[in-house]
């Protein structure tokens, strides 16, 4: 039994190190890729963003989070602080914002009811808010990804060195006794 104790020991040392490596390595690769794929686009900050964006270019999960927040401010000014839930889906013939498809100017062409084109602009507003939030999201995924792999590394290594010195004690025929400070030696 105690061989199976030392190799299961030294098993689950080494696949805790294993995983810690590969979660390290994932974590690394997709904070990478989060920030190669935000910087391929080519964003840069207005100057009226968040003063780390501002007039500078998006190139972290955190930047395109403020950005995002950028994007929603400018969204809520072009719509007078309206969301999309609050806005008349139609325009009525004095231009008006209205829910009601009967009082909605029609469109000469399709004759169909006049959307009030504002609602677009914050689906626009939306979309491109929602990619940058993943961006952010996956980018903390990763970082959260490497802090466990180091914490699983650490475990792992630790497990190592707590099985191979037990396997020297029961080698040796020695353990500590737990009244006393000294050692006594184990009969088998």
């Amino acid at each position: 039994m105690s061989r199976l104790y030392r190799y299961g020991g030294i098993a689950a040392s080494i696949i805790l190190i294993l995983f810690g490596a590969g979660a390290i390595y994932t974590g690394i690769d997709g904070r990478s890729e989060v920030r190669d794929t935000i910087k391929r686009e080519q964003i840069v900050g207005t100057p009226d963003m968040h003063e780390s964006i501002a007039n500078k270019p998006v190139q972290t999960g955190a930047d395109a989070k403020h950005f995002a927040d950028g994007i929603r401010k400018h969204a809520l000014e072009a719509t007078d602080g309206q969301t999309y839930a609050q806005m008349g889906r139609y325009l009525d013939k004095a231009g008006k914002p209205t829910n009601d498809d009967k009082l909605a100017a029609v469109n000469p062409k399709t004759q169909q009811p006049v959307e009030n084109p504002l609602r677009n602009v914050w689906v626009t507003a939306t979309s491109l808010s929602t990619a940058l939030n993943t961006s952010f999201f996956a980018e903390q995924v990763a970082n959260f990804a490497i802090v466990m792999g180091i914490a699983l590394l650490l475990v792992g290594i630790g497990l190592l060195i707590l099985t191979l010195r037990v396997l020297r004690q029961v080698e040796e025929g020695v353990t500590a006794h737990p009244r006393t400070q000294g050692r006594v030696a184990v009969q088998s």
